[in-house]
């Protein structure tokens, strides 16, 4: 098997979407050397076809095998110390806020810094915090975007690909009162999307809301009800 990290992730996810088996590929992860995992994460880009493809396979993993504790407890279930990564244990919410966020704080809208990296997080973060992370991670949850299996090539396109589907399919614009109902992931991490006018430019430039118009953002619920397997090519 392909020990190259990146590959692995990516063949991992694979086969949670095809329902094969992926003991192997988890094992290949847990089993990576440290150092030659941060040889071959060396660009940001790397990194998050390899974190992103990493969070979303083990967070259907999880879902399948803690279908309970998604419903008790999201704290616990995104806290739980269960990816098992290059030797280090790293929950969803490390993976996330952690390594693709750039060790940002999950509460704080996206203002505040997480306290305490671990040096496994400072060595594997991201450079650049890129917003378009969130329209890429999927929890699970309804109300998240549809999942895809990322590629360090066609990363860049890839996401907005994803952007570009989730806010055509998520935001609604009555340009009659000017008012744009946007997902709530960007009211959650306003301070990764550059907060409120870097939030309505992102929706003229994805043609949300036409060009020159003047309007107010409004945020829609969070349906966090369970449903989990939602793949697109």
């Amino acid at each position: 098997m392909d020990v190259e990290p990146v590959a692995v992730a990516r063949e991992l996810l694979g086969a949670v979407r095809d329902g094969d088996p992926t003991r192997e590929y988890e094992d290949a992860l847990a089993e990576l050397d440290a150092d030659a995992l941060a040889r071959a994460l060396h660009s940001d880009e790397r990194r998050l076809a390899f974190w992103l493809n990493v969070y979303n396979a083990y967070a259907q993993l999880l879902l399948d095998r803690w279908p309970g504790e998604y419903e008790r407890s999201r704290r616990r279930f995104f806290g739980h110390e269960a990816i098992p990564v290059a030797g280090t244990w790293l929950s969803l919410d490390d993976v996330e806020h952690g390594i693709l966020r750039g060790s940002q704080s999950s509460l704080g809208l996206g203002y505040l810094p997480r306290l305490m990296p671990s040096r496994f997080e400072r060595r594997h973060r991201v450079e650049a915090r890129d917003w378009r992370i969130h329209f890429a991670l999927n929890c699970g949850a309804r109300s998240c975007p549809p999942i895809r299996v990322y590629e360090v090539e066609r990363i860049d396109a890839q996401l907005d690909l994803a952007t570009a589907s989730y806010l055509e399919q998520e935001v609604e614009y009555d340009s009659e009162r000017g008012v744009a109902r946007v997902p709530r992931l960007m009211l959650w991490y306003r301070g990764d999307f550059g907060g409120g006018s870097e939030i309505r430019e992102i929706l003229q430039e994805f043609g949300c809301v036409p060009e020159g118009e003047s309007f107010r953002v409004r945020y829609q619920g969070y349906d966090w009800s369970r449903e989990p397997g939602t793949f697109v090519d």
